[in-house]
């Protein structure tokens, strides 16, 4: 039997931004890649009831435990603010290997009685949060020739969820960011992925009861994003479904479909009647990028 070769992931040397660090997730990554060997930024703006700063607090644990860390105390949510996160990295640390978004809020409520601004404020932090960040720090991979960029999306914007149509929004742009950016970060040795992560923490609200609160832990996602962030990691365009210790990769596919001849005139009665066959998924396929998809669709037109 064929013994598997051990592997090592560290990142002694790196340096990486986490949003959204001083509580649940984020934390748990900072933490994980400071002891790794990573010198971490971490961002957060959130005060705690004490008045202090959660992003200081994570960042004071960190070198307590023999870590490098900074904190940094602006908003993902301003372009200006994101910017300045970027420039803490470099600032401190001279670069930046790695880029962790993961900052978010909610504004739950039926579509209908939610408001354009929490509509908004959501969207504002998630996507273009992740957007004005990933700005400001890809310059800086692209000229290293190397990066390391984790978005977050959720299963509300992959499945949805009742009351959070913003969230969900904002979470399943963060994929179309992705499939697009991956494709330019590729001749520059940056990935791109995102991680859809279950884990009971300040955000999940008590959603979970305790035995399953117990059991799907920010520690529990960890793993995934760090093999993600890390030099061994090649994958990129990829979405992955972490928590719980469970892990499994997220596509979305198109099904085989149904291609009329060229000379038939497509009707909507038409459509009803194959309706079943063209919302198949029997034998689906992945792209890797649109045009394969597009070339695929003309294949068939020409085959006809």
């Amino acid at each position: 039997m064929r013994r598997r070769r051990k592997i090592t992931i560290h990142f002694k040397e790196r340096v990486a931004i986490v949003t959204g660090a001083g509580a649940g997730l984020g934390r748990a990554y900072a933490l994980e890649l400071a002891a790794r060997g990573a010198r971490v930024v971490v961002n957060d703006p959130g005060i705690l009831p004490d008045s202090t700063s959660s992003a200081l607090k994570v960042a004071e644990e960190i070198r307590q435990q023999g870590g490098c860390a900074v904190h940094n105390c602006d908003s993902v949510a301003d372009p200006d603010a994101a910017g300045k996160i970027a420039a803490a990295a470099m600032d401190h640390f001279g670069r930046l290997d790695i880029l962790i978004n993961n900052a978010g809020i909610l504004r739950d409520k039926s579509f209908l009685k939610m408001s354009l601004n929490d509509f908004e404020d959501v969207l504002r932090v998630h996507l273009f949060g992740s957007v004005y960040l990933t700005k400001a720090a890809f310059p800086f991979m692209q000229k290293a020739n190397y990066g390391r960029i984790l978005l977050t999306t959720s299963t509300a914007g992959l499945y949805g969820n009742f009351g959070q149509t913003n969230y969900a929004a904002a979470k399943l742009g963060l994929v179309g960011f992705m499939n697009a950016l991956k494709l330019e970060g590729a001749k520059y040795n940056i990935t791109v992925n995102t991680i859809a992560p279950i884990a009971a923490t300040g955000m999940a609200g008590g959603t979970f009861p305790q035995e399953i609160s117990d059991r799907i832990k920010p520690e529990r996602v960890s793993a995934m994003a760090l093999y993600l962030v890390s030099d061994q990691c090649r994958a990129t365009g990829r979405i992955l479904s972490a928590g719980g210790g469970y892990y499994a990769s997220v596509q979305i596919s198109e099904g085989r479909g149904v291609s009329f001849d060229t000379g038939t005139a497509v009707t909507a009665e038409l459509i009803a009647e194959r309706f079943s066959e063209i919302i198949s998924m029997k034998d689906a396929r992945y792209y890797d990028n649109a045009t394969e998809n597009v070339l695929q669709i003309l294949s068939c037109l020409v085959e006809k």
